[in-house]
């Protein structure tokens, strides 16, 4: 298992429409793909325009497959592009893939 650190720094004033495309539009679109999602996450304490996700994948195989097509879906791309029709929401993605240590309770 591979997991997937996702890291969106919002465009700022627009954490909030981030937040609704995640979850009115992009989750559907993580469904329709079989992307799994372990969690979203924002700081408490921190910097408060950032969006933390993890997804998690079987395989790097798997990853690029499922990433790819999510990528090109054409009803994705419409939606997405539809949410940044007065300018983009995201100002830069940072990601990194992880796999668990043989001592990390996620196994």
């Amino acid at each position: 298992m591979l997991y997937e650190w996702r890291i969106y720094e919002a465009v700022p004033g627009k954490m909030g429409a981030l937040n609704d495309r995640f979850q009115n539009i992009t989750l559907r679109f993580f469904e329709k793909h079989g992307i799994k999602v372990v969690g979203f996450w924002e700081a408490v304490i921190g910097t408060t325009n950032v969006l933390y996700y993890m997804l998690a994948w079987e395989s790097m195989a798997h990853r690029e497959k499922e990433w790819t097509a999510f990528q090109s879906d054409r009803e994705w791309v419409k939606a997405r592009n539809e949410t940044e029709r007065d300018g983009p929401l995201v100002a830069r993605v940072t990601n990194m893939l992880l796999r668990a240590t043989s001592y990390s309770p996620m196994k």
